[in-house]
């Protein structure tokens, strides 16, 4: 008996930088992660093709001919370091897969569809197209591979961000690439690689962080960018673990040097068209592309090269000790950005949050969805995304517009772009 061949979807352990874009869009949660690795159930993904084109790094474009009864489980590509080499045709053939036999490509099912009656899809606004007016970005220019060029960063500084407190340690880290080309844009990310090995004794893997500088530098002019990272203490459940990632860069000194790969992001870019409009939504250190856009618009404003559209950002932490760069934020004159913040955790007043604050700025909001010329940013905790684009529906709504028609434009123009995690 013949063996059904497949094309199965998998994913390249050595080019993942986990940031977890795959698993959030897949519209039939087909994949999964460990502490390890993503990695795609056979069993579940149709080929819908949706992961694709959102991934930074292109890991997620990977194939494998498969006899169906052979296809890797699961748990067997949790275990990789690398992806297994395709099947040669007498392979093939000794597994029962005759010559001539091609691979059966599942159709795309009910539950690939964007949403359904009964529930939300936040993801299936999110645009993975930049504005229109972004400039070019480049990414991929460093990768992990042996085979690839990689890149050392000098650290140039290291402050903390927040106000003294065990909880919420963050960190403004500049890097500085001294000769080496390392173009960025706002928006983009890199990954930042830890020394030394796992409890298993594998090498590390890419940390990624949002860029929070602007593309011509955390000091204007100079070859270098800044990072905001918060020390990882605890999981999101609340047990103690120490993040080895956050860990490390945390603790660096000045004159340290770092591992980088990258840059990583062609859509979560700004717009540099005069009068485009930037609503910022961000909790915690998703801040960080929200600094960067921010600098930028106040670097050209000084320069008188900008014709300023509307600058509006949401901020919400569980107390404002816990705010990243709050004091700079209230030196930012107040007709150059309009900013709300949110906290959760303010002893003696009641639990607000971004989307709380959002409805209570609907007007200002309904009059920026119905203008092509405003883009929507969101970037924080996954837990976030649904009620920010449900507080987004409600708003346009209540203003007697269509939630479809706006939805959709938003998506098809990249003008919302959500990057939570």
């Amino acid at each position: 008996m013949t063996e059904a061949v497949i094309k199965q979807h998998l994913i390249d352990p050595e080019i993942c930088i986990r940031c977890n874009t795959c698993e959030a869009i897949c519209p039939v949660a087909a994949i999964t992660h460990d502490s390890r690795n993503y990695v795609v159930d056979v069993d579940k993904c149709n080929l819908c093709m949706a992961c694709i084109s959102p991934c930074p790094t292109g890991s997620i474009d990977n194939w494998r001919n498969m006899p169906r009864a052979k296809a890797y489980s699961v748990a067997e590509q949790l275990t990789w370091d690398e992806l297994p080499a395709e099947l040669t045709p007498e392979q093939l053939a000794e597994l029962g897969v005759a010559a001539d036999a091609q691979p059966v490509e599942a159709p795309m099912t009910q539950a690939s569809s964007a949403g359904t009656e009964d529930s939300f899809n936040s993801a299936q606004y999110g645009s993975t197209l930049p504005p229109w007016s972004a400039a070019h970005a480049y990414t991929n220019l460093y990768g992990p591979k042996a085979a690839e060029k990689t890149i050392t960063a000098t650290v140039a500084g290291n402050v903390r961000v927040t106000a003294v407190g065990h909880e919420y340690d963050t960190h403004h880290i500049v890097l500085d690439f001294g000769s080496l080309p390392f173009p960025v844009l706002e928006g983009q990310s890199i990954g930042i690689i830890p020394p030394g090995v796992d409890a298993s004794g594998r090498a590390h893997f890419a940390r990624q962080y949002s860029i929070a500088s602007p593309r011509n530098g955390e000091r204007p002019g100079y070859n270098n960018l800044s990072l905001t990272i918060k020390r990882v203490l605890e999981d999101h459940q609340g047990n103690p673990v120490r993040g080895v990632g956050s860990n490390y860069m945390c603790d660096l000194k000045v004159g340290d040097k770092v591992q980088v790969i990258g840059p990583f992001g062609a859509s979560f870019l700004m717009p540099n068209h005069p009068r485009s409009n930037i609503v910022m939504i961000c909790t915690g250190t998703g801040s960080a592309p929200m600094r960067a856009m921010t600098e930028w618009r106040r670097r050209l404003r000084q320069s008188g090269k900008f014709e300023g559209g509307k600058l509006m950002l949401f901020f919400g932490a569980r107390t404002k000790e816990e705010l990243p760069y709050f004091g700079p934020l209230q030196n930012l004159p107040k007709d150059f950005i309009d900013i709300n913040f949110a906290f959760s955790r303010t002893p003696g007043q009641p639990k607000r949050y971004v989307q709380d604050v959002m409805r209570e700025r609907a007007a200002d909001l309904a009059a920026l969805l119905a203008d092509p010329n405003t883009y929507f940013y969101v970037c924080g905790l996954k837990s976030m995304e649904e009620g920010v684009v449900l507080a987004l529906r409600d708003v346009a709504q209540q203003a007697g517009l269509s939630w479809e028609t706006v939805g959709a434009s938003l998506k098809a123009e990249g003008r919302l772009h959500l990057e939570t995690y």
